[in-house]
Formats: C-alpha cells, structure tokens, sequence
C-alpha cells in the first residue's frame, strides 16, 4: 500500500504565499503522475495541478496559472505546489493524489484558508 501525507496548509491574508507538500511512502516501485486537487465548501473537488513521473508537461488549472508552480523530487517521493499571490477564492481543502500504475493513493488533504 502507499501512504499519502500532505502538509503546509494554514491561514494566510489575500496576497501571501504557501507551499504545500506531498510525500508518498510504502510499497512504491514506481511513482507515475503525481497531483493536487482542492475542493471548496459545497463544491466539487476540482484538479488544481499535475506534473508526469517525467515532469516536462505539467498541468495547471487556468486560473491558478502564473501562481501556482507544481514540482516533485523523485528522490524523496515528494510533490510540491508552490501558491503565490493567493486569494480567497482559493481557500479549499487540498488533497494529493498519487499514482502508481493502475493506482491512485490519496492523502487525508490540508486545509488552506485565504482571508480577504
């Protein structure tokens, strides 16, 4: 089995910066696509970001583009979502989701609130 922990939420004010991680443990021969989701209160989880066990093609949710940097070590099994200029509309819970060939694994998420 693969463990998921996801770290770095908090409360920040509108503007400021996080950087959240995602270390993934266990039973991993081999890590594939590694992602970010969030979901607000009484809406859907959405995809935030996601970044291929190669890393050259990442995707981004529109509009987080030119904010949000997604970035993994493959070394230490570890993603990153680095969140700049963040508003409030970004406040979500954050949830990591990693792949391992047929499998995805997801964590327990990390709360992000952005005050106005």
């Amino acid at each position: 089995q693969v463990q998921v922990v996801e770290s770095g939420g908090g409360l920040v004010q509108a503007g400021g910066s996080l950087r959240l991680s995602c270390a993934a443990s266990g039973s991993i021969s081999r890590i594939d696509a590694m992602a970010w989701y969030r979901q607000a209160p009484g809406k859907q989880r959405e995809l935030v970001a996601a970044i291929p066990s190669g890393g050259s093609t990442n995707y981004v949710l529109d509009s987080a583009k030119g904010r949000f940097t997604i970035s993994r070590d493959n070394a230490k099994n570890t993603v990153y979502l680095q969140m700049n200029s963040l508003k409030p509309e970004d406040t979500a819970v954050y949830y990591c989701k990693v792949v391992t060939g047929n499998v995805a694994s997801w964590g327990q998420g990390t709360r992000v609130t952005v005050s106005s």
